[in-house]
């Protein structure tokens, strides 16, 4: 089988892990200090804060933007249904937005003819790898790249290096800030409101002659990364480029070889950094099935998210989701695809035909 999503995990990662679990700190350590520091020198960005998931980096966002019950968030219907659900617990009153059938992310123009004196952020999603783009607002844009690594717009970008993602650890995020402030506030929200400096400025201790050498100001929660995960991700920031270009030539043999096939659009954009590759393709289920007889995995990925009962469970009139619903999927794009492996899926297709 030819699988959707298998971890890639470099040489050298793994003495990299057993460095860490020999040393003092397998918990948040030097580590991810470490990751942080480099990651920002790689990407030439100001503040990345190194949490425990991707979702705990939109949490993270949400809350530095003080999102509360009866704020409106607009979304975009097709997503993971991860960031959704904080702001459930937040009581925020979630507003869908349509998607563009060129690149499945948010429509700008439907967004914006959404929003109103309630709505406080956007969540803008660069699904599978494409940039999304609501344009210059004045109400605060969360970016989700948690499938777009490499991709920065510039105001809460929020990462993912979880198992199947560019970059492969057990589990680990980032939220990516810049102002110094908001990445002091995103640190201390990440483990407790405690702030760590402090602690190791009084080499941990919580009292010095008879005082408390570190208050607590803000509830924060238990968000914090660890040096195992920051260990991994670092030996995968040294591979980044080669594994963009990797994911680019495969994405590229599907675009030229599927170029030309009737029944088949391959979804692409501007800017893409190829997480996913999907097509839309008429008799979805016929077409997975042909590709899973022929060892190739093929999946939805995200679903839309209004028809879960937790969103409403009501498909709305969304005219562009409602109109691919049944056409989109997703094939073999990652470092386990090599190019063999894509120009015989390609000839399955062309074999099968899909007018």
């Amino acid at each position: 089988m030819i699988d959707l999503f298998r971890p890639y995990i470099p040489d050298g990662t793994i003495d990299a892990v057993n460095e860490v679990i020999r040393s003092r700190f397998i918990g948040q350590g030097p580590k991810v200090d470490e990751f942080e520091k480099e990651f920002e020198k790689f990407f030439n960005v100001k503040h990345a804060v190194a949490v425990n998931s991707g979702t705990s980096a939109l949490e993270t966002a949400y809350d530095l933007i003080g999102l509360s019950e009866g704020d409106e968030v607009i979304v975009p219907v097709l997503n993971c249904t991860a960031g959704g659900t904080a702001l459930l617990r937040r009581k925020c009153k979630i507003i869908f937005a349509d998607i563009l059938e060129n690149t499945l992310c948010i429509d700008p123009v439907d967004v914006h003819s959404k929003i109103t004196n309630k709505t406080k952020a956007i969540v803008q999603t660069h699904l599978g790898g494409i940039r999304a783009d609501v344009g210059k607002l004045h109400i605060p844009v969360i970016s989700d790249a948690c499938q777009a690594l490499g991709i920065f717009t510039g105001q809460y970008d929020c990462l993912s290096f979880q198992a199947i993602k560019h970059i492969c650890t057990s589990d680990l995020g980032a939220i990516i800030l810049n102002n110094s402030e908001e990445a002091h506030k995103a640190k201390l929200l990440r483990w407790f409101g405690i702030d760590r400096d402090k602690k190791i400025e009084n080499s941990w201790q919580c009292f010095k002659e008879r005082k408390m050498t570190f208050d607590i100001l803000i509830p924060g929660y238990k968000h914090q990364p660890n040096d195992i995960a920051a260990a991994m991700a670092l030996i995968g920031l040294r591979h980044y480029n080669e594994i963009i270009e990797h994911r680019r030539k495969i994405f590229n043999i599907y675009k030229k070889e599927l170029a030309n096939i009737d029944g088949i659009t391959l979804i692409d954009g501007q800017e893409n950094v190829y997480w996913l590759c999907t097509l839309l393709v008429e008799r979805r289920e016929l077409f997975a099935k042909m590709l899973f007889e022929n060892g190739i995995d093929s999946n939805m990925v995200q679903i839309r998210n209004d028809i879960y009962h937790v969103f409403g469970g009501k498909k709305l009139d969304l005219p562009i989701m409602n109109k691919i619903e049944e056409k989109y999927i997703s094939i073999p794009v990652g470092m386990n695809v090599t190019v063999e492996n894509a120009y015989y899926i390609c000839d399955i297709i062309k074999k099968r035909g899909w007018s």
